[in-house]
């Protein structure tokens, strides 16, 4: 993909450990799986994340926002959004070996809808009413596979500032055309089997991950991955509990990149 106000990203990753300290340690990813190293922490050890392959491309699907049109005006309280989706079935099971492999919804393809970089709301129908705060809001809004993996494409995405109330103020300073990371999965509870597999996915906008340019920082339980590819990938090895996922991106000098939402941590839960 191009850069992104929505982008695709072509590069290879070098397998290798950038550093290791304070029991923490930092792999870059190849396209295979990823290798421990020693430390002290049998845990860490443990934790691996590798790219995840087998998923259909959808390289022509398509989602645009009918409505609201305009954005910048929009009532306080409830807002209903209707999305254009082509080339893309909603509420259909991924065809892919995937859907036994990761948590998969059984109510199929859907919307994943994030406003602010909080916790998405899936949508599995195209038009939905969501209640929005007054103020500005940045909207993501971008087509997922049924085990909650997005489809990465220039056209699968909307991307928009939302004006919400008379008197909205932008308390985050929104700049729509600076490089902006965008968490997705994991999140919530994982049970049983989906316990094994956990898919770690995010989108990148207005800059393009490579070996010579930004990443993804990603930091598990204090294990450290940096991610030189926009793809989604797959955690094995993580113990049962709390899980805590920190995603940051940074620069090609391993520097932050500054913007309210390029830093980012979540908490999950596992359990057999």
């Amino acid at each position: 993909m191009k850069k992104i106000a929505i982008g695709i990203i072509a590069l290879t990753l070098t397998l290798g450990v950038t550093s290791c300290k304070e029991n923490k340690e930092t792999d870059t990813l190849t396209d295979e799986t990823s290798t421990e190293i020693e430390t002290t922490n049998e845990v860490e050890t443990s934790i691996q994340l590798e790219k995840l392959e087998n998923s259909p491309a959808y390289s022509d699907a398509i989602l645009k926002l009918n409505e609201p049109q305009n954005t910048d005006n929009l009532t306080s309280g409830d807002v209903d959004f209707d999305f254009q989706v082509e080339n893309y079935n909603l509420s259909e099971i991924t065809n892919s070996s995937n859907t036994e492999k990761l948590a998969n919804s059984d109510k199929g393809q859907h919307i994943h809808f994030i406003l602010n970089n909080e916790p998405y709301s899936a949508h599995y129908d195209s038009s939905f009413t969501k209640e929005i705060p007054d103020g500005v809001h940045h909207l993501v809004a971008f087509l997922s596979r049924s085990y909650h993996e997005s489809v990465k494409n220039d056209n699968s995405v909307v991307v928009r500032k939302l004006t919400v109330g008379k008197d909205a103020v932008d308390e985050q300073g929104l700049q729509m055309e600076e490089p902006t990371l965008i968490y997705s999965r994991p999140k919530g509870t994982y049970t049983g089997k989906d316990a094994k597999n956990i898919l770690l996915d995010f989108f990148v906008l207005n800059t393009e991950l490579s070996e010579s340019g930004s990443k993804v920082k990603a930091t598990i339980n204090g294990k450290e991955f940096m991610i030189n590819e926009w793809s989604p990938y797959v955690l094995t090895g993580l113990p049962m509990g709390e899980v805590t996922i920190e995603l940051e991106l940074i620069d090609a000098d391993g520097n932050y990149i500054e913007g309210p939402f390029n830093k980012v941590s979540r908490t999950i839960t596992l359990s057999e």
